[in-house]
């Protein structure tokens, strides 16, 4: 009898437990289903540490501050661009996403962004305290807001410059770049001395643009068609240009030479990757380039330093476009007000914009006299993607000279006349795809130096040519009057 009444009250024990987790799991359920979801479509790899800020201290941060679940898909790099496309275009649940600013013209084109004014004025009231009017009206289309320009930061001469491994630089006998010749003799040096480096990590034909071309150019079209001439105030086919010719000439001697690998043209859209491995000798960079990329390459190289310089420079800087960077919400954003608070929240303020930055202060970062050090290699939400000059902070290994240097650069800089032109692509949208499939696979590799200058250029010209480029700079162009004769 008393076996039977142990075993009736352990049957009861356990039935009250299961009920007890039961209403507990409901109780979680009840709860977590009180949450938004804000999906997030982002660029890279999820590190370990990155997925587990994500899941606990993000998480409960989110749920506490604003009531969201964030989801955060991650593409990798090489393939980023095109599953946007693809999962925008099949209206997947997606409220968020990052591209180039530059791209804006096509991004809204192709009904992937919507008019945010609304929501920011409802939803994003502290973001404007550190983002100026002036920063939201580079993204701008007929007067309306389709973008939030997230870098703002200093920005002349954007992606004109070079980072390069000035510790590898100075190991080969050189003091710094100031010419192309200097960066084949540096690649050339390290390649004799350094065996085991990889030689370039990119082509970095904007910066030779810059030095090669008589006047600055500033990129309007897609896949880098056409330019805009900052003296001339005239648009361009960038392909046709005296610039580019050069520049695809020293690109094939540097590739005749054995500096640059297949990977350069192949797997263009990975030269940071590449530079982060601490293999590689130099990337395309715009000002601050080195301080965002110096802990991932040191996380390989240890002894690394990076410095960027810029070819050419007694030649005027133009500031030509708010930042590089854009976040857009989707026309078919299942919560595009969780968005828009999201984005909010992390420029609200300084705390705010650490935690998503660095993560944890104490785990993953400290900050010790006015600096910023990181404990971790892992990166959190993208540092270039957010950058805000109000809030940024310097790591430790940065050289006053080199912050001194980055607050005033754009102090002796001239803002472009074509600041805020985004062309819309509505009358030559079947031109356009045959230039850019003509620029893609035949100028693409004649610029990376890849294919015989003399014996390939003149064929992807008459390809040109006959895509209609003419057409497409003419129409460019008209736009590009009726912009200007408004300002």
């Amino acid at each position: 009898m008393k076996a039977r009444k142990v075993l009736i009250f352990l049957v009861l024990l356990i039935a009250s437990v299961s009920v007890m987790a039961g209403c507990s799991s409901d109780k979680e359920t009840e709860g977590t289903a009180k949450l938004e979801t804000v999906r997030i479509l982002y660029p890279g790899e999820r590190s370990d540490r990155m997925d587990e800020f994500l899941g606990h201290e993000f998480a409960e941060k989110m749920a506490a501050d604003l009531g969201l679940k964030v989801e955060v898909v991650f593409v990798p790099w090489a393939q980023y661009w095109e599953q946007k496309d693809i999962m925008l275009a099949a209206n997947e649940p997606i409220d968020l996403y990052w591209d180039g600013l530059p791209d804006l013209s096509t991004i809204v084109n192709k009904k992937q962004a919507m008019v945010l004014d609304d929501l920011i004025e409802k939803y994003g009231q502290d973001m404007l305290k550190v983002l100026p009017t002036e920063q939201l009206q580079g993204a701008t289309i007929d007067g309306k807001v389709y973008g939030i320009p997230s870098a703002y930061a200093p920005s002349s001469a954007m992606y004109q410059l070079v980072a390069v491994r000035q510790d590898i630089l100075e190991a080969v006998g050189m003091t710094d770049v100031k010419t192309a010749d200097d960066l084949k003799e540096f690649a050339t040096r390290a390649k004799a001395k350094f065996p085991e480096m990889k030689g370039p990590a990119d082509i970095v034909f904007k910066p030779l643009t810059r030095y090669y071309a008589d006047e600055q150019y500033n990129w309007l079209g897609v896949e880098d068609l056409v330019v805009f001439g900052e003296e001339s105030k005239k648009a361009y086919s960038y392909y046709e240009s005296e610039a580019f010719q050069k520049v695809a000439k020293f690109n094939r001697g540097m590739y005749e030479a054995g500096l640059y690998s297949e990977d350069l043209t192949i797997k263009y859209n990975e030269r940071d990757s590449r530079m982060q491995t601490g293999l590689y000798l130099w990337v395309e960079g715009s000002l601050g380039k080195e301080m965002e990329i110096i802990n991932a390459i040191k996380a390989n190289a240890p002894d690394a330093r990076v410095k960027t310089y810029l070819l050419a420079e007694d030649k005027p800087r133009y500031i030509t476009a708010a930042g590089g960077e854009v976040l857009g919400i989707p026309v078919k954003a299942p919560n595009p007000e969780g968005a828009m608070k999201l984005i909010n929240w992390i420029y609200k303020s300084k705390e705010n914009y650490l935690f998503a930055l660095y993560g944890v202060e104490g785990k993953d970062y400290e900050i010790v006299d006015g600096r910023i050090n990181k404990l971790t290699s892992s990166e959190f939400f993208y540092e270039w993607m957010f950058r805000n000059q109000n809030y940024q902070m310097f790591g430790p290994d940065v050289a006053q000279e080199s912050i001194d240097k980055y607050k005033s650069w754009d102090d002796q800089a001239i803002r472009s006349a074509s600041l805020g032109f985004r062309f819309n692509n509505e009358k030559v949208k079947k031109i356009e795809t045959a230039l850019k499939e003509v620029a893609g696979k035949d100028l693409a590799a004649i610029r990376s130096g890849f294919l015989d200058f003399d014996t390939e250029y003149p064929k992807a010209v008459k390809k040109l040519k006959t895509a209609g480029i003419d057409e497409y700079v003419a129409e460019v162009q008209r736009q590009l009057d009726e912009f200007l004769a408004k300002k």
